[in-house]
């Protein structure tokens, strides 16, 4: 009897033990899973390495961009063309403005929000060819009249700075994430109130009882819109960049916030050659050139001024955003 008891309970623990383990099953499962994507991650080689050290040095930079006969297509699109052909020419201290239809091209050319496919549209979001995130498949892309796949990654990198749509801010200080734009460690407080000031965002901050120390919060969720574009923008004055490129960066906010916004780009752009994306007409119509993007190439091209007079493209999109009766 004593066996049978022995054996009983062996059974009753064993098939308890063995059912908790077995629950666990379908996450050893995923765990199997994500450890293979990691190892696939870690083995995968990318084309352009962030970290190289090759390429010509890029100690100065005047900032003329050039896009000659680009033509490009997103790896995991390979059918659908993005830029056809792209020619435009950017001058030293010029403000461009890229403006046309979405799906264009316009973005693709400066801005890089992603650059990890997003499996469930089985696409890439908007990746910069300015920033050589990736390479045009024809064609090239010149900055001072190098190619800038000859140039060494990081120094060039560190000539530019980006004002997305949607800054990102992290959990910490105004002060933290304003240095995280720094490319170097001794940035003085003298630097931090001038690019505060250019981007129209240091008497708020002053207005703060914590002044920089106050807290951001994740993601910057205790500011409003045209706070956070603002930081951001200090962030990508603090590097001193000689070329900025701006990516939609009034068009999620208020009429109130985007006017301040724009005058604090307006003021970041002097002496800075820049390139601006835009939708809302409203805050380019003062560039001293307009490209107008059709089908991944250049439709128009001229002032506003100019564009108007063709009654072409561009008359179009300013009559349809209701600009046309302001000119």
């Amino acid at each position: 009897m004593m066996k049978f008891f022995l054996v009983f309970a062996s059974i009753i623990f064993g098939s308890q033990s063995a059912g908790t383990i077995f629950s666990f099953a379908p996450d050893m499962s995923k765990a199997r899973h994500a450890a293979s994507e990691l190892k696939a991650l870690f083995d995968r080689e990318p084309e352009i390495d962030s970290w190289s050290e090759d390429g010509a040095p890029v100690p100065e930079m005047e900032g003329t961009i050039e896009f000659r006969d680009v033509h490009f297509r997103y790896p995991t699109r390979p059918e659908q063309p993005v830029l056809r052909g792209l020619d435009l020419v950017v001058k030293p201290g010029q403000y461009v403005a890229l403006v046309g239809p979405s799906g264009c091209g316009k973005s693709t050319t400066i801005s890089k929000l992603n650059p990890w496919p997003m499996r469930e549209h089985n696409q890439l979001t908007n990746t910069g060819l300015i920033e050589r995130f990736y390479n045009p498949l024809a064609g090239g892309v010149y900055v001072d009249g190098r190619e800038i796949s000859t140039l060494n990654i990081n120094q060039y990198r560190n000539h530019l700075a980006l004002v997305s749509q949607e800054p990102t801010l992290y959990q910490g200080t105004i002060r933290e994430n304003i240095l995280l734009g720094g490319d170097r460690d001794d940035i003085t407080d003298d630097e931090i109130t001038a690019a505060c000031k250019s981007a129209n965002i240091y008497e708020f901050i002053q207005s703060l009882p914590d002044g920089f120390q106050t807290l951001c919060g994740s993601k910057g969720t205790l500011l409003s819109g045209g706070q956070k574009q603002r930081i951001a923008i200090a962030r990508a004055l603090i590097r001193n960049p000689k070329i900025l490129l701006l990516d939609e960066a009034t068009s999620a906010l208020d009429s109130e916030s985007e006017k301040v916004v724009q005058q604090a780009l307006d003021t970041a752009a002097k002496g800075r050659t820049t390139v601006s994306v835009a939708h809302r007409l409203s805050t380019i119509r003062n560039a001293d050139r307009i490209y107008v993007f059709d089908g991944g190439r250049i439709a128009e091209s001229g002032n506003h001024s100019e564009l108007m007079a063709k009654r072409g493209k561009y008359y179009e999109l300013v009559n349809l955003q209701s600009l046309g009766k302001n000119n």
